[in-house]
């Protein structure tokens, strides 16, 4: 009985002092700037012989204690890729083999990027190399980051998570922002669950940035006591002594009331860190009875911490955007950019039936896809302040690159699958077409058909017999036959023959009054610079949609009422086009249109004229006492601070431009407008500031682009300046509005229907190609769960389709997949398609569960 007492005590005192030994992790990174330090050739070269090293001290350190032996931190998934290329098979897999022994780190994303202005899309395809690598090495990537810029959505983190990340760390920078240095010491959780609204998330660990108390730590170099250093075990010596004083489970008034704490990264802006013996030698010498210090590959300390530490806090919020905002100075490219990302669920919706019937086609693009992949983990690297080494131009010619890589691609795919479909349909006893839906409703809309034959022509619809509405337009100097279609299924498509002769006359749909033009929903009023001075809803009692403010109107670029005379473009009995154009402020030039049976009024804007200055069309709504909601990534946000019951942090936040993505909504709990956008990256609320948000103001400013900041510290300009000498942008919006209150759901509809126009192509196959006349690939029979993409597999269409599914209700949900042929195996995967769970279709069905506001992908092999 006496020794087991003792037994007792003696693992009572050990298990207690375990608990109280402060467990300390120092990790080496180098961190990338890509393209701004050095250019891509130094870069990638850097990146391999850093590995060789590091995979050398791994090697020599393998038989040494656990806490003592080398490992490094690679700041991106680019590393990888470049020593892939550039070593042999032999050593890249010696490189995986320290990946999976834990010595080597990678986070998912391909380099340091700035996300707040990115498409949710263009964030999971950035994470693609890293997918690759997982299934075919058999291995998982738990981490993912944002270092240097000082904000952070709300959305990543549910992509993060979704894409298999487990942990992040956040290191802010102090240069270039715009934010205090007091607002930034003061952080609520250095510890805590970044979690979307859909409650998946991340480990974060975001320290706050003191220079007075806390050193480096909270930056993205924690382990740099000094930039310039003289000795660095003396450095390192005080990084150990400082993250021991900051581990304060003790008084009050801690800030870090944990034994574990890590100091990650070393690199700063240099190029190259060869530091894998000043590590140990500090973890060594710093180790005491009292603590214990680790050479860490930032895993060990997550996975150790969350272990020890249960009931962390939880955050929702989204901080805004800052260094964000850069790619604005070179809004074109962008927006191309964001143009692609759109295009590209068209184009793979195609291939995805094509590929079905040819499991050959596309095979030749593998590279290119690859390529573009890699484009957009690029694209949105943070280094945008384009004020280092690297010239503003080399940087701009990068940017520029990047964005060709991708849109070759995707146009390609499109073009490519458009026409091999048309081969594949049945063209009958006349001329033919088909009309394509991508999206997973069945819609009546609008379709544009390229076409040069014979004139006069007719169009019927090949189901029912009838003629359906057509008009000639003409667009970019070609003519089309403009056509009014119903019933196009979900992610299928419907069969249209041309017939010879007069079409029907109809009536006109839309009309034309001087400056004012009416549809059945709506009478618009637009001056001579193009801004929409009246805005009168049919449907809302006749109330007027547009107010003042500030001086502008509603797609107001700030000019007078100057410019040429109004002119009509196109009219019929589908649609009608006024054209504007004027010098005021700038010269740009407006094309509004209105269709007769569809209350979407589209507008095209451009710009033709080279601009620096921050530049925005103002949308002046007439909505009293408003909320704005707006899509983020992968989440629809509140536009008011979180005590306020918005999603925006009360502190540490920026609030002068958020993410406009898809959709914006103005609206209260009885009324409400909606404003698609396709190019835009951000929109400001009224006269917001970073340390403001005009939350109660019904005026949204979508940035056309400028240099937004200079730096604090010397009132030097950050970004491309003058837009790279760009004199032409474009910008697509579309308006409608809301009866009730908000509903994201249709929200998103709206402007995904506005984004992701029905298209049309002329049907080449023989009479023994397929001869139905409609055919849907999948549907959902769940309204709030949309499909959000849907693809061949990255490991080839033999492993089935990728498809990814949104629901954007509050509630779980349930849906019933129905496909258009067996499923013979499915599986939940990550959003870079690494199989996690496997599910059990019956037939053509499969039932999925979707937590509330979740995002999920499958993969279906048939």
């Amino acid at each position: 009985m006496k020794r087991l007492l003792i037994f007792i005590v003696m693992c009572f005192v050990a298990v207690h002092s375990f608990a109280q030994q402060k467990r300390l992790y120092i990790a080496d990174d180098n961190h990338t700037d890509y393209m701004w330090t050095a250019d891509e050739a130094a870069y990638d070269t850097a990146f391999v012989k850093m590995l060789d090293y590091y995979l050398a001290q791994i090697d020599s350190t393998r038989n040494d204690p656990a806490d003592y032996q080398s490992r490094f931190n690679c700041d991106g998934s680019l590393w990888l890729k470049a020593y892939q290329q550039q070593r042999s098979a032999a050593q890249f897999n010696r490189l995986i083999a320290a990946i999976k022994s834990g010595h080597i780190s990678s986070p998912l994303n391909m380099l340091v990027s700035c996300f707040g202005g990115q498409p949710t899309e263009a964030v999971l395809r950035g994470m693609y190399y890293a997918g690759k690598l997982e299934r075919q090495y058999n291995l998982r990537f738990t981490m993912a980051g944002s270092m240097e810029n000082n904000t952070l959505p709300l959305g990543l983190a549910s992509l993060w998570a979704g894409s298999g990340a487990k942990y992040s760390w956040k290191g802010i920078g102090g240069y270039g922002s715009q934010m205090s240095y007091d607002m930034r010491a003061k952080r609520k959780h250095p510890m805590y669950h970044y979690n979307g609204l859909d409650n998946t998330g991340v480990l974060m660990k975001w320290y706050p940035y003191n220079e007075k108390t806390t050193g480096s730590f909270g930056g993205y170099a924690e382990c740099r006591v000094h930039m310039q250093y003289k000795d660095i075990n003396k450095d390192f010596a005080q990084v150990v002594d400082l993250l021991d004083g900051f581990c304060d489970t003790v008084s009050n008034t801690t800030a870090y009331p944990y034994n574990i704490a890590g100091a990650f990264g070393f690199g700063h802006d240099d190029l190259d860190t060869y530091l894998a013996k000043e590590y140990i030698t500090a973890a060594k010498n710093g180790t005491t009875p009292a603590r214990k210090i680790r050479v860490s590959n930032e895993e060990d300390f997550f996975k150790d911490f969350e272990k020890t530490y249960t009931g962390l806090p939880s955050q929702s919020v989204t901080y805004g955007n800052e260094w964000d905002l850069l790619p604005a100075s070179m809004n074109e490219p962008t927006a191309k950019v964001r143009r692609s990302v759109e295009k590209l669920r068209t184009a793979e919706a195609l291939a995805s039936i094509v590929s079905l019937t040819d499991k050959t086609f596309g095979y030749d693009l593998a590279q290119a896809r690859d390529n573009a992949w890699q484009s957009l983990g690029m694209y949105w690297e943070h280094n945008w302040t384009a004020d280092g080494p690297v010239s503003r131009k080399a940087r701009a010619d990068w940017q520029v690159r990047q964005q060709q890589l991708l849109g070759t691609y995707v146009d390609t795919l499109f073009d490519r699958s458009l026409q091999t479909l048309g081969s594949q349909l049945c063209r009958g006893t006349q001329p033919s077409f088909y009309v394509f839906n991508a999206l997973s409703w069945m819609r009546s809309d609008v379709t544009d058909l390229l076409y040069d034959g014979p004139y006069p022509i007719k169009v019927m619809d090949r189901a029912t017999g009838k003629e359906v509405r057509s008009q000639w337009v003409e667009k970019s100097g070609k003519k089309y036959l403009r056509i009014l279609v119903e019933n196009i299924p979900s992610v299928g498509y419907k069969i249209f023959d041309l017939k010879n002769g007069l079409p029907a006359i109809m009536p006109a749909g839309v009309k034309m009054d001087g400056h004012y033009i009416s549809n059945a929903f709506y009478r618009l009023r637009m001056n001579r610079s193009g801004a929409i001075t009246e805005w009168y809803d049919s449907l809302g009692n006749g109330r007027q949609l547009v107010k003042l403010t500030d001086g502008k109107y509603l797609n107001d670029l700030g000019g007078s009422d100057s410019g040429n005379d109004l002119v009509v473009e196109n009219a019929g009995p589908v649609s009608v086009t006024i054209k504007a154009v004027s010098t005021s402020p700038i010269l740009h030039t407006v094309r509004l249109t209105m269709y007769a049976h569809n209350n979407r009024v589209e507008i095209e804007d451009s710009i033709q004229q080279n601009f620096g200055e921050v530049t925005s069309w103002a949308f002046s709504f007439n909505v009293p006492e408003p909320t704005t909601h707006h899509e983020e990534l992968g989440t629809v946000l509140t536009s008011k601070k979180q005590s306020r019951g918005g999603h925006y942090a009360e502190e540490n936040a920026r609030y002068d431009w958020q993410t406009f993505n898809h959709f914006a909504n103005v609206g209260n709990n009885n009324y409400g407008v909606n404003l698609s956008n396709l190019d835009c990256s951000f929109f400001k609320l009224g006269n917001s500031s970073p340390d403001s948000l005009w939350e109660g103001s019904a005026q949204l400013n979508a940035l056309a682009g400028g240099n937004i900041d200079k730096k604090v510290e010397d009132g030097g300009t950050l970004g491309i300046l003058k837009q790279n000498g760009n004199k032409d942008f474009l910008y697509h919006f579309a308006l409608s509005t809301q009866q009730g209150k908000f509903d994201p759901v249709k929200s998103m509809r709206f402007s995904m229907e506005h984004q992701n126009p029905l298209v049309a192509a002329m049907i080449t196959g023989n009479p023994t190609a397929t001869p139905a006349t409609t055919f849907s690939l999948l549907k959902i029979n769940d309204p709030n769960v949309l499909l959000w993409s849907i693809k061949p597999a990255e490991d080839g269409v033999d492993k089935g389709l990728i498809t990814r599914f949104w629901n954007m209700a509050t509630t779980p949900a349930q849906p019933m997949l129905q496909n258009s042929r067996p499923i013979k195996s499915a599986w939940k995967t990550s959003h870079i398609e690494t199989d996690e769970l496997r599910m059990k279709p019956i037939g053509k069905t499969l039932k999925l569960q979707i937590k509330p506001l979740q995002m999920n992908t499958y993969r279906l092999a048939y």
